[in-house]
C-alpha cells in the first residue's frame, strides 16, 4: 500500500536525522492519505526540532492521556490540549516554504478523519490521540491569517508600522510575503535555500500592520493560483531574462477573474478593507494558494506587494521613484560645443566671428541673396513675388513687397485699420478673413490704457520690424523637407522678424495649403484673428507680450532648429538594455521643473498643431509660451514616421494657468535658463508625433508598437553622443486624450525607447496620482527582476496576439499591466515548480 510506504520512509528519515526538504511537489493520488501526505511534508521540516525536544516527551502517553498540559499564550483549536514542544512544532506547519500545497489538496470536506486517525495509529506506532488528534483539528481550524516567514534578505521584508514587543495571538496575524519568486530578480536560488521559520513570540520576529485594511488589500491583490495557464506562443527568452535560464514563459493568456493591478493600486489601501467579518480559511490550501513573491524596493519604508506596487503607499506623495536632482541635465552633462561655422548639412544665418555675449547677433550675408525656388522659403520681400494688378489699361502684375511696405507704413489706430492693411496684399480673402477675436480682444479683453500701449507702440513696431526682413533675413531659408538630416541656426531677431511677417500675413502662396505648400504647416495668424472664442482672445494676450518684450529690446541669442531622418532602428525584440531610472510627478510641468532635459513635445506631424487656429493643448501651449516654436512651420514639412524636429535655444516670454477651455495668459515671464557657448537658452525641445487611433485596441498591433517605438527613439537618440551626456527625458502623456492612446502604454514605450539610448526619464501626469502610482510600480517591478527592454518589447506583442486580437469588446478585459505582472510571476513559479520536480531524495509518489 502506498501509504504504508509512505510511512516507513518517514520514519527512516526521522531514524536518520534527514534535514529540511526545500522542494516538494505532489500528484494527487487516491491511494495515499492526504493527512499521511500531510504528515510526510510537515516531519522533513520539523525533524530537527523532534530530536531537540525528544519525541518520547512529545508522545508520551502520560502527557496525553491527563490532558493537564500546560499551554502557552496562544490560544489553540478548542479541546486540544498541546504541549509547548508540539506548539513549535505546529506554528511551522503551515511554513514549509515551497511545497505546494494547493497541490497536495486537503480537502477535509471528501476526507474521513477517522482513516486519518487510524493509518496514523497503525503505522507510526506511538500512542497516537495526541498527534492525530491535534493534526486532525489543525487541518480542520486552520486560521485565515498566520505567523511570518523571515528571511535573509532584511531589505524584501514587508512591514508597515514599528511596534514594542507583544505577545500577539494567531488571530492578530495577516498574511505577509514570502521567497516564491526571489530567482526572478537574481537571488531566488540563494535565498531560497535560507529560509527560517519563526515564532510570534520571539524578539527578532518583526511585527506586523496594526492596519487589518492594509493587509485585507495585500492579501486581495494576489492573483489566484489557478488564474494562469500555459501559452499558444511560448516565449523562452523572457523566461531567460528573468530567471537566467531556458525555460518557456507561461502567459496568462486563458486567466480566469484575473486581478487588476492597476485598479487595485490606484484604489488605495482603504478600497480594499473588508466591509464585513474576514472569511477564514476552511483548510490549509488556503493559504498556501495566497503565497506571495517577494516586492522590489522602492522608497523608503514603504511595504510593497507582489506586483511591484506599495501595500502603504502614501496617497499624499506627489512624486516616486528617483528624486528629480539626480537626474541629468543640461548644460552640466553636456561636451562642449565646437565653434559655430556653416556646413553642408547647418544653414548658419549671422556671422559667427561677431558672435558675442549679450550683443544682438549680425545677419550673414551683409546683403539680401534672393531666391525663389522649392527648396528655400520664398520670401516677402523677392523681387519675384508678384501681384496681380487690374486697371483700365488692362491686366498686369505688380511688386507684393511694394504693397506690403506701403500698407504697413500707415497708422494703425484701431483693428479695421489692422484689418485693412492686411487685406491690401490679400485681396482674394477679404470675404473670408474675419476679425471678430482681435475685435474682442481690444473691447473686452484688456483695459484701456493697455489698448492705447498696443496701437500706439507694439503695433507700429511690429510692423517696422517685419519690414526690415530683407536686411535681417539676407540668406535664403532652406526648406527642411522630409528624409533630410538638416539645422538651421538663426536669431531670435530673425525670428521676431519672420512672426512679425507671419502676423501681418505677407508670406507670399501661404494662405492656403492648395499648392505648392500643401505638406506645410500654416504661418499666417490670420485663423487667430475669427470667431470671439476666448481662447483665442488669451491666445492673443500671449503673442502680444511676446511681441511687446521683443520690440522693446532686442533679443541676443540664437536658436537652432534640427530635423533628424533615420533609417536605422533598433531590434527591439532582441535588445538587452536595462530600464534607466525614472522619476515620476503628479505636479509640476514639463517646461518648469523639467528645465535643462529634453523636453518633449506632443506633436502633431504638422509641427505646432492648431497654434494658429483653436488648438490650446499640450503643443500649443508651449509654442504660445516660447512663440519663437512657431518660426518652424514656416520652413518645415510634415513629418514622416522616422522623423523628428530638435529646437533648441527658443525663450519662454509667458506664464499661463489652465489648459484647453481653461487656459489663461497669467502675464510675463523672466526666462533665466542659461546659455550655452552659442548662446542659445540651455532648452531642448523635441517634437514627436504620435499616432491617432481609430479605437483603443488598434494601438496595441505590432506594426503600431513598433512606429510609436521607433518615432520616440528618433526623438531621444543623438547619434555619436554618449549616454552620459546626454540629458534626461522630460515627458508625460504622449499621443493619449483625442488621440486615443493609452497613458500606461505610452508612459511603457518611451521608458523603453528612453532606455534604448540611455536616457534617464522624468515623466509628468499632469494631476494624474492614479497614473503616477502605476507607473512607478510597473517601473520598479521591472527594474527589480531586471527585466529588459526585448522582454518588455515581446510580452506586449504576446498581449496582443492573447488578449486584444481575440477580443470581441471594445477594451480588453485584461488590462496591459496586469497581464505583465502575471506573464513574469508565472514564468517565475514555473521554474521553481521544475526545479521541484527534480529532487531526487523526493518520492515518486509525491511529485
Amino acid at each position: 500500500m502506498a501509504a504504508e510506504a509512505v510511512l516507513e520512509h518517514i520514519l527512516k528519515l526521522r531514524k536518520g536525522g534527514a534535514c529540511f526538504v526545500k522542494f516538494i511537489t505532489t500528484n494527487r493520488r487516491s491511494d495515499v492519505s492526504l493527512l499521511t501526505k500531510f504528515l510526510f511534508m510537515t516531519s522533513l521540516s520539523d525533524c530537527d526540532l523532534l530530536k531537540r525536544s525528544g519525541s518520547e516527551d512529545l508522545h508520551s502517553p502520560a502527557s496525553v492521556g491527563t490532558g493537564e498540559t500546560k499551554t502557552s499564550e496562544h490560544q489553540w483549536p478548542s479541546g486540544v490540549k498541546v504541549r509547548k514542544e508540539s506548539q513549535q512544532v505546529k506554528l511551522k506547519i503551515p511554513h514549509v516554504y515551497a511545497v505546494k500545497m494547493e497541490e497536495v489538496m486537503m480537502d477535509i470536506d471528501n476526507t474521513k478523519p477517522e482513516e486519518h486517525i487510524s493509518i496514523c495509529k497503525e503505522n507510526l506506532g506511538t500512542s497516537g490521540p495526541a498527534v492525530s488528534e491535534n493534526a486532525n483539528s489543525e487541518v480542520k481550524n486552520t486560521p485565515a491569517v498566520t505567523p511570518p516567514v523571515r528571511t535573509k534578505l532584511a531589505s524584501k521584508r514587508s512591514f508597515v508600522d514599528e511596534q514594542k514587543p507583544r505577545k500577539p495571538s494567531l488571530d492578530d496575524f495577516q498574511e505577509k510575503s514570502t521567497d516564491v519568486s526571489q530567482a526572478s530578480s537574481g537571488e531566488g536560488q540563494e535565498a531560497s535555500q535560507d529560509v527560517e521559520m519563526e515564532s510570534p513570540e520571539s524578539p527578532t520576529c518583526p511585527l506586523l500592520s496594526s492596519n487589518p485594511a492594509e493587509d485585507q488589500t495585500a492579501m486581495d491583490s494576489q492573483p489566484s493560483s489557478n488564474s494562469r495557464a500555459g501559452s499558444n506562443e511560448p516565449l523562452s527568452k523572457i523566461s531567460k531574462d528573468v530567471k537566467g535560464c531556458d525555460s518557456k514563459l507561461v502567459t496568462g493568456s486563458e486567466l480566469k477573474d484575473p486581478v487588476d493591478y492597476g485598479k487595485l493600486e490606484s484604489a488605495g489601501p482603504s478600497s480594499a478593507a473588508p466591509k464585513g467579518p474576514v472569511k477564514r480559511d476552511t483548510k490549509i490550501t488556503d493559504f498556501f494558494s495566497r503565497i506571495q513573491p517577494p516586492p522590489p524596493t522602492s522608497i523608503p519604508a514603504v511595504a510593497e506587494m507582489q506586483d511591484g506596487s506599495s501595500s502603504s503607499t502614501p496617497m499624499e506623495a506627489k512624486w516616486l521613484g528617483t528624486p528629480l536632482e539626480e537626474l541629468n541635465r543640461m548644460p552640466q552633462c553636456s561636451l562642449p560645443l565646437p565653434y559655430l561655422r556653416a556646413a553642408d548639412n547647418h544653414t548658419v544665418m549671422i556671422r559667427t566671428d561677431l558672435l558675442r555675449e549679450g550683443e544682438v547677433p549680425v545677419p550673414y550675408p551683409t546683403r539680401f541673396k534672393d531666391t525663389w525656388d522649392d527648396v528655400n522659403v520664398k520670401m516677402p520681400c523677392s523681387e519675384k513675388n508678384l501681384f496681380p494688378l487690374e486697371n483700365e489699361e488692362g491686366s498686369g502684375v505688380q511688386s507684393r513687397w511694394e504693397l506690403i511696405q506701403k500698407a504697413l507704413k500707415t497708422e494703425l489706430k484701431n483693428t479695421n485699420d489692422i484689418k485693412g492693411a492686411i487685406l491690401k496684399y490679400n485681396t482674394t480673402h477679404a470675404k473670408r478673413w474675419d476679425f471678430s477675436a482681435l475685435n474682442a480682444l481690444c473691447n473686452k479683453g484688456l483695459e484701456p490704457e493697455d489698448v492705447q500701449h498696443l496701437f500706439g507702440s507694439v503695433l507700429p513696431k511690429m510692423a517696422e520690424l517685419a519690414l526690415k526682413v530683407d536686411k535681417l533675413c539676407t540668406k535664403p531659408i532652406p526648406l527642411l523637407k522630409q528624409k533630410m538630416n538638416h539645422s538651421i541656426t538663426m536669431s531670435q531677431e530673425q525670428i521676431a522678424c519672420l512672426l512679425a511677417n507671419a502676423f501681418f500675413c505677407t508670406f507670399p502662396r501661404r494662405n492656403s495649403r492648395k499648392q505648392e505648400y500643401a505638406n506645410y504647416p500654416d504661418i499666417h495668424l490670420f485663423r487667430l484673428f475669427e470667431g470671439s472664442s476666448p481662447k483665442k482672445i488669451e491666445k492673443l494676450k500671449t503673442l502680444f507680450c511676446y511681441f511687446r518684450r521683443v520690440t522693446e529690446k532686442q533679443p541676443t541669442g540664437l536658436v537652432t532648429f534640427t530635423r533628424q531622418s533615420l533609417t536605422r532602428f533598433p531590434e527591439w525584440e532582441s535588445s538587452t538594455k536595462q530600464l534607466t531610472k525614472l522619476h515620476i510627478t503628479c505636479e509640476g510641468t514639463i517646461e518648469d521643473q523639467g528645465y535643462g532635459m529634453l523636453q518633449v513635445d506632443f506633436a502633431n506631424r504638422m509641427v505646432g498643431g492648431g497654434v494658429t487656429g483653436n488648438g490650446l493643448v499640450q503643443e500649443e501651449i508651449r509654442f504660445m509660451i516660447n512663440p519663437e516654436l512657431i518660426v518652424a512651420r514656416l520652413f518645415t514639412e510634415a513629418m514622416d514616421s522616422n522623423e523628428c524636429l530638435v529646437i533648441t535655444g527658443t525663450e519662454q516670454y509667458s506664464k499661463y494657468t489652465g489648459y484647453a477651455e481653461s487656459y489663461k495668459w497669467a502675464g510675463n515671464h523672466r526666462d533665466e535658463i542659461p546659455r550655452d557657448d552659442w548662446q542659445r537658452k540651455c532648452t531642448e525641445i523635441v517634437a514627436i508625433d504620435a499616432l491617432k487611433f481609430r479605437t483603443f485596441l488598434d494601438q496595441f498591433q505590432p506594426e503600431k508598437i513598433n512606429r510609436e517605438l521607433n518615432k520616440a527613439y528618433c526623438g531621444f537618440v543623438r547619434p555619436g553622443v554618449k549616454s552620459e551626456n546626454l540629458p534626461a527625458v522630460a515627458t508625460g502623456n504622449w499621443g493619449c486624450g483625442v488621440f486615443l492612446g493609452d497613458c500606461r502604454l505610452k508612459a511603457l514605450l518611451q521608458i523603453m525607447a528612453a532606455a534604448e539610448v540611455g536616457r534617464d526619464v522624468a515623466y509628468f501626469t499632469f494631476g494624474d496620482a492614479d497614473l503616477m502610482r502605476d507607473v512607478h510600480k510597473m517601473h520598479s517591478f521591472l527594474t527589480e527582476r531586471n527585466v529588459t527592454v526585448g522582454t518588455l518589447y515581446r510580452l506586449l506583442l504576446q498581449y496582443y496576439s492573447t488578449v486584444c486580437e481575440p477580443c470581441c469588446s471594445s477594451r480588453p478585459d485584461i488590462s496591459l499591466y496586469t497581464y505583465i505582472y502575471d506573464c513574469i510571476h508565472s514564468s517565475a513559479a514555473s521554474l521553481d515548480s521544475e526545479s521541484a520536480a527534480a529532487r531526487p531524495d523526493v518520492p515518486a509518489d509525491f511529485r
